[in-house]
């Protein structure tokens, strides 16, 4: 099994990894758009959630990657996770639909099983995100990549849209996510070799802590940028110049049957979405929230 990493491309010849880079980037944004699709109440929401769940194990599966590699690639987003879902417990929104649905109270403070609910949804909405980027980026070559995000945006040349410029500055940041965490990991190996506690202390003690971390970080990456940039440079790299590709993209019959396949699946979200379909209600007469 392959370990997943957002950005970093895991070579190997599944389904997905031969693909064309156009038909996967389609995938991609149809398949994002049926993830926030809203629901008519939480079982449905729920009931879909799991729907693309299953859909991103398939998925893990045809790239030959296990699931607890994707966990263990999230290690670095799990404080985030945490906030954002303490965030949602503690802070209500105000258009609650169920306002006397108390799950629990903390003293006085109510805690509410939509509030709950709701942390839950946007956690799982964002893992599936970050699941899709990975497979994505893991599938494909960053010069495809670049290839692929050039030819979408080329219709936007005619506006004098520089559409090359940024695909490749698209590709190159996501080639580097993987470079930063590795120097993310060195630098606090460093620094806790120095002395510094990253996982200890108060506040300030911790704010010390990053401020240690981040300021090596953001030099070895203003190295990296540099060196990039003259390496570009002394090969000749020329953003203006016309320049042919030594591999052309081609569109196969595995591409149409994933184009189909993702069209109707994020269409499945969108109808329920849309026509407020609720599925237990029509199918089993029972009314849920």
């Amino acid at each position: 099994m392959n370990s997943l990493t957002l950005g970093r491309y895991v070579p190997y010849q599944s389904f997905v990894h031969k693909l064309d880079p156009r038909n996967k980037i389609y995938c991609l944004i149809v398949l994002m758009v049926a993830i926030f699709m809203p629901q008519i109440n939480y079982a449905m929401t729920f009931t879909m959630v799991g729907i693309m769940f299953l859909f991103l194990l398939l998925l893990l599966a045809l790239t030959h990657s296990s699931f607890l590699s994707f966990l263990k690639s999230l290690s670095g987003l799990w404080f985030m996770m945490l906030f954002l879902l303490i965030i949602y417990i503690f802070i209500p929104t105000s258009n609650q639909r169920y306002p006397d649905w108390v799950a629990f109270r903390i003293g006085d403070f109510p805690i509410y099983y939509e509030s709950i609910f709701e942390a839950l949804k946007i956690l799982v909405r964002l893992m599936q995100m970050i699941a899709l980027t990975m497979i994505f980026t893991s599938s494909t070559k960053p010069l495809e990549m670049t290839d692929a995000f050039e030819w979408y945006l080329t219709p936007l040349g005619a506006l004098g849209f520089p559409s090359h410029e940024i695909a490749m500055i698209i590709s190159i940041a996501l080639r580097f996510i993987p470079t930063i965490l590795d120097d993310t990991k060195r630098i606090m190996k460093a620094q806790a070799s120095r002395g510094v506690d990253f996982e200890h202390g108060g506040l300030i003690t911790k704010i010390k802590s990053m401020v240690s971390l981040i300021v090596p970080l953001f030099v070895s990456s203003f190295v990296r940028s540099e060196d990039l940039a003259d390496a570009m440079e002394s090969r000749g790299y020329d953003p203006k110049g016309k320049r042919t590709k030594y591999r052309v993209m081609h569109a196969s019959v595995s591409d149409l049957f994933a184009f189909l396949f993702a069209s109707a699946f994020a269409a499945l979200f969108i109808y329920t979405s849309v026509t407020s379909f609720d599925a237990y209600s029509v199918f089993f007469g029972v009314n849920v929230k």
